[in-house]
């Protein structure tokens, strides 16, 4: 019974993870399919690119909410589960950002629901996240490298704070997925060919 209830823990929070919020946003304001505008990528960001900053806005939050719900759904529910099996059950719904099964497992990059993610696992991280996030994209205009140096915040700070810990084994392999989706835009860094955020519009 407790394995069958896991699995479907797990389908859920991969489906929840899965739903396309950007592609179908984008339909509904009348932009079409998002993966043909900008960089094709099915994240806020390049929602951003149509010029609708309330909808890049909203696509945020909701693929924000994808990765804090499970969290929420598992304290309130399974509230004793151990942290290492919560955050095991949780990242499927990144999984299903990145992976989605109804785009042919071609989808985001997973910062957004990486975010919810961390917010889910502790307050204090996510705060942190944010405020690195902002704080590189303000120096250096580019979402991409904000996105991969503050992924490294919550890994770091728990082989510092906790080196025993495997929390920080699955927080180093969620950003190595990160990284992974982003290796184009690492290429682009690296060649001085990535586009900067464009803040007027």
């Amino acid at each position: 019974m407790l394995i069958s209830s896991n699995l479907l823990l797990i389908v859920i929070f991969y489906l929840l993870g899965s739903l396309p919020f950007a592609l179908i946003l984008a339909k509904i304001f009348g932009y079409g399919d998002i993966r043909n505008i900008g960089s094709g990528n099915i994240g806020a960001t390049n929602v951003l690119r149509t010029g609708n900053k309330f909808l890049a806005f909203a696509v945020l939050c909701l693929d924000v909410l994808k990765g804090l719900l499970p969290f929420i759904v598992l304290n309130l529910y399974f509230y004793d589960m151990h942290i290492l099996f919560k955050m095991f059950l949780c990242h499927f719904a990144i999984l299903g950002h990145m992976f989605p099964i109804w785009l042919r497992f071609k989808g985001g990059k997973g910062v957004s629901t990486y975010i919810g993610f961390i917010f889910g696992l502790n307050l204090f991280l996510g705060l942190s996240f944010l405020a690195t996030w902002l704080l590189i994209a303000f120096i250096t205009r580019y979402s991409s490298l904000s996105s991969l140096i503050a992924s490294l915040i919550p890994p770091i700070y728990f082989i510092v704070t906790d080196p025993n810990s495997f929390i920080s084994i699955i927080l180093i392999y969620l950003f190595l997925l990160i990284m992974l989706k982003h290796s184009k835009n690492i290429k682009r860094l690296l060649n001085k060919e990535e586009n900067k955020i464009k803040l007027s519009k």
